[in-house]
């Protein structure tokens, strides 16, 4: 038995060192702005320095001494990574520069800086932005947006927010990025990006995607979600604080644990029922569904296919264009 634990112990440990040697070494590659040589040589050598533990985990008369000296490496990473600070004052891309907020004062709630950008393509645009008061107990009802460019298990989901005056309040949660920075997935593992609420006026937010994304081309799908609007209340206000946490207290977007959808997920625990975690909240692409599957669509006496058909919105954002009456024309005929 004695032997068996043994060599299950020294498994597990060669586990945990090979996991750890990838995460270590992709954060050194991935991570900070050194030298590129500089990042690479590091990495080799934490790299290497986990092999070698590796290795020795077999070893009986250098096992002791090689996984003592391998903690030195493993505790300067370890401090070295939770010294990685998140930022509001960096040199970002234009479309994310500006910081939204909101002014809570009962039910009425202003909110700052509304994205409201005029595009002639994905990356030539005029900036601007407005502020509106906004009527809580007008809210009406709850949109969910996801939008599809690589298959159906990635879509990037978001919630507008509708008014009784017919206002639209788009607000979607995205990665910061500095003006020298392109998204990367990887990236996203290893605190490279800040988390960013973009807070915009559906012309911006939703058009960008319909009308100028081409490189992917998206697909994107409205659905009304089905709950008691008190709960959309809550929903709304958790957004806001949300926003006006990050102002004060920048955080990081994780691919992972810090998202689109599981910040949603994480938003809509304010309310006293809300959906159970699923791995279909990690798979993006599939959170239409599960809404649906849990009851939180609209229309859902209707097959979930005809409820997606109908959904896709791009040939009547296409036709509404600049108009005014963007976010009417665009649930023309969505369930």
């Amino acid at each position: 038995m004695k032997p068996m634990t043994s060599t299950l112990g020294r498994l597990a440990f060669g586990v945990c060192i090979f996991g750890v040697g990838v995460w270590g070494t992709l954060a050194i590659v991935l991570t900070g702005h050194d030298p590129d040589h500089l990042r690479l040589a590091l990495a080799t050598l934490f790299a290497l320095s986990s092999l070698s533990a590796l290795f020795c985990l077999g070893v009986e008369r250098w096992r002791r001494r090689v996984l003592l000296a391998y903690l030195l490496p493993l505790a300067a990473l370890f401090f070295w990574y939770q010294r990685i600070e998140p930022s509001n004052s960096r040199h970002w891309q234009a479309d994310v520069a500006v910081l939204s907020y909101a002014t809570i004062d009962g039910d009425k709630v202003t909110v700052h800086n509304i994205r409201n950008f005029k595009y002639r393509s994905e990356t030539d645009y005029t900036p601007a932005y407005y502020d509106r008061q906004f009527d809580l107990s007008q809210l009406a009802g709850v949109d969910l947006v996801a939008s599809y460019w690589m298959g159906p298990a990635i879509a990037h989901v978001f919630l507008s927010f509708a008014f009784a005056d017919g206002e639209h309040l788009a607000i979607s949660i995205e990665t910061r990025k500095e003006s020298n920075e392109s998204y990367s997935t990887l990236k996203g593992f290893f605190r490279q990006y800040e988390l960013y609420y973009v807070v915009a006026d559906e012309r911006d937010v939703i058009r960008l995607r319909t009308n100028y994304r081409r490189d992917p081309p998206e697909d994107v799908y409205l659905y009304s979600l089905s709950a008691p609007i008190e709960n959309g209340r809550r929903l709304f206000l958790e957004y806001l604080h949300r926003m006006n946490s990050l102002k004060e207290h920048p955080e990081f977007y994780n691919t992972l644990t810090t998202n689109c959808t599981t910040s949603i997920w994480m938003s809509t625990r304010a309310n006293p029922s809300h959906l159970p975690l699923s791995w279909k909240v990690f798979a993006s692409g599939y959170v239409p569904e599960y809404l649906y599957e849990q009851g939180y669509l609209q229309n859902t006496q209707h097959p979930f296919s005809e409820l997606m058909r109908d959904a896709l919105i791009n040939s009547r954002a296409l036709q509404a264009g600049e108009s005014i009456e963007f976010s009417r024309l665009i649930r023309a005929t969505t369930p």
